[in-house]
């Protein structure tokens, strides 16, 4: 049965054999899909081929057959963000975590709609650190992984002077050695009020958020990852 003028983003997109590209988008009504785009060449499939670009909003017609579909019609609902620098690295970080941690086929509308929110978010700089913590909060929670960043799991609240671990399946556990790596309570209490923080708690949150992410991940972490603490040497080296 053909899926009709479905909304969808592009997540990612490869050539495949000569002439067709292998899209992975997100959709509203049927989660994450794989896509066989055929006969991209010549001219008149250039707007086609345009479209499908990571980050485009679509309305697509497909039709399932096995693991990948068949597009048969892209057309794009708006310009995608430009990019550059941090937030075009942003945008590969969003995509490659929505690629590695949600499964083909789980349909979820509030998935689609978060996805949807961060896309819009990146186009701003300075917010960026913060709107990806969020990003990273929201996304656990819509897996089903989601954890009470502001009580422990005996119920006792969380302290803003207190330094906490956070525990993948638990949440925050006190961490009375002040352990490298550890996560001030008044970090915590901000991502749970939806409060942007300063800088330096903002690195916190990274860190933590992204220790969760590595366990659900599952051993194998994020290109995007890599390439960050990368661009973040040459920086450095810049500077120096």
């Amino acid at each position: 049965m053909r899926i009709l003028a479905q909304p969808a983003y592009v997540l990612h997109a490869r050539a495949w054999r000569e002439t067709s590209l292998l899209v992975e988008v997100l959709t509203r009504d049927h989660g994450r899909v794989g896509l066989v785009a055929r006969g991209l060449s010549g001219p008149k499939k250039h707007a086609l081929r345009a479209a499908l670009q990571p980050l485009q909003s679509l309305r697509i017609d497909f039709l399932p057959r096995g693991e990948l579909a068949r597009l048969l019609q892209a057309e794009a609902q708006d310009a995608a963000p430009l990019l550059t620098g941090d937030r075009l690295m942003a945008a590969f970080y969003v995509n490659e975590l929505m690629l590695r941690l949600l499964p083909r086929g789980d349909v979820s509308p509030e998935l689609f709609a978060l996805y949807g929110r961060v896309r819009d978010e990146l186009a701003d700089a300075r917010a960026l650190a913060w709107n990806l913590r969020r990003f990273e909060r929201d996304l656990l929670e819509l897996l089903g992984y989601g954890l009470p960043w502001d009580t422990l799991g005996e119920g006792e609240p969380v302290h803003a002077a207190t330094r906490y671990r956070l525990d993948p399946e638990r949440g925050p556990v006190a961490d009375p050695r002040r352990a490298e790596g550890s996560i001030s309570g008044a970090a915590l209490l901000a991502l749970a009020s939806d409060r942007e923080p300063d800088a330096g708690l903002l690195t916190e949150l990274r860190l933590g958020l992204r220790d969760v992410l590595a366990t659900h991940l599952g051993g194998t972490g994020l290109r995007s990852w890599g390439l960050m603490g990368e661009l973040a040497r040459v920086r450095t080296r810049a500077q120096d």
